[in-house]
């Protein structure tokens, strides 16, 4: 099997709501979907969820959109992968990081559609090649971005009645609404639902987050993510109070862990198939996060059913990944009836919505990814 070509299509889903964050400045769901053509026919389906100011911290890492990952794949990586076995986990990764450097996204992309093509050509499931199956239901954390306190707990309540377990809120805008809104959510919710709370790196200072984590403290907060920007500023939050530290935009690559655990910045780590640039660097991660007694969840940046299908594999795959994921529970238009557990857009361009039981997803035993793309959806919301 050789890899013939690669075609990227940029599309953009309808949301749901708004889905703000406090250093997001693009809408979600504008991203974009590969499909990696073989000589025997098959096609694996990947995704870029690109965002141009997500990068980690102080510019580390630097933020892609649709036209720099088309440009990355069209250009670098799909002819640099003409003729390739896609089996060759990685050999590619290895060619594609010498073919350019960085642009962990647009590697992710390929790297999905990797698994999925050959998990087609076996016959089997994308987890197989990961480790294989260790839980066949991943429990969801709802997020609820930058929104008012009555409807965030409105939606929270409405979460929690559909048996999601754990509610993550955003912050890191205004400390005081911060703490008002994790006592009001306690309150609501009451003292079994899971709360978490993620400043995307908006607490100004060690001192302030220091502040706003014990004044959440009594409510009894699961963790608090990413409330500063940097790892040695993250290391000064986490020795100073009891509430777990989760990393997420300090924490891309296994270097970045490494760091991580050697300056005690965070109690556990938050990652993704696409920051450290596909399913197989995840794993790594994930191993490395192990190794140091960091517990897991499995994060994104609201991918489509394509890109969030990785999300469930990387999930149902790895031990470590113990808390709430925060990923989507990809939906059609029209497969549920009711319910907004999960549900960030409108609409998807895959052709069957995943399971959802009790706060959990199903994980599919279908071959590869196990999904299927809807050509009349990815046709009407595609953008070029």
């Amino acid at each position: 099997m050789k890899v013939t070509k690669i075609e990227t299509i940029p599309i953009r889903l309808p949301t749901r709501r708004v889905h703000q964050w406090a250093s997001l400045t693009t809408p979600i769901g504008v991203y974009v979907i590969i499909k990696l053509h073989t000589d025997d026919g098959l096609v694996g389906l990947g995704e870029a969820p690109v965002l141009k100011d997500w990068g980690g911290d102080h510019g580390k890492y630097f933020g892609e959109t649709p036209q720099t990952t088309a440009h990355i794949i069209n250009d670098i990586l799909a002819p640099a992968l003409k003729d390739q076995d896609p089996r060759r986990f990685e050999a590619i990764h290895a060619l594609m990081d010498r073919s350019v450097k960085g642009y962990p996204y647009a590697k992710a992309a390929v790297d999905m559609a990797l698994y999925d093509v050959v998990g087609k050509a076996l016959k089997v499931p994308a987890y197989q090649f990961l480790g294989g199956c260790f839980r066949d239901r991943i429990s969801i954390a709802h997020s609820l971005g930058l929104m008012e306190i009555e409807k965030a707990i409105e939606e929270g309540l409405q979460a929690k009645s559909e048996g999601v377990k754990t509610i993550k809120l955003k912050g890191g805008v205004d400390p005081k609404r911060d703490v008002e809104l994790v006592r009001r959510m306690r309150d609501a919710l009451g003292p079994e639902t899971k709360i978490c709370v993620d400043a995307n790196q908006g607490y100004p200072t060690p001192k302030v987050a220091v502040q706003v984590t014990k004044a959440m403290a009594e409510y009894d907060l699961l963790y608090m993510e990413q409330p500063v920007e940097g790892i040695d500023q993250m290391a000064e939050v986490a020795k100073r109070v009891d509430t777990p530290i989760m990393a997420d935009e300090s924490a891309w690559t296994v270097q970045d862990v490494v760091e991580i655990a050697q300056k005690k910045a965070a109690d556990m780590i938050s990652i993704y198939t696409t920051k450290p640039g596909g399913l197989f660097k995840a794993k790594k991660v994930a191993a490395v996060a192990e190794a140091a007694g960091l517990k897991c969840n499995v994060n994104g940046s609201v991918e489509t059913g394509v890109g969030n299908a990785a999300n469930i594999h990387l999930a149902a795959s790895t031990a470590v990944v113990t808390f709430g994921c925060v990923v989507p529970v990809s939906t059609p238009k029209g497969a549920r009836k009711k319910g907004i557990a999960g549900i960030y857009y409108q609409d998807d361009i895959i052709t069957e919505g995943f399971g959802f039981n009790d706060g959990d997803i199903l994980v599919s035993t279908k071959p590869g990814l196990g999904i299927e793309l809807d050509e009349d959806k990815l046709k009407h919301y595609r953008l070029d």
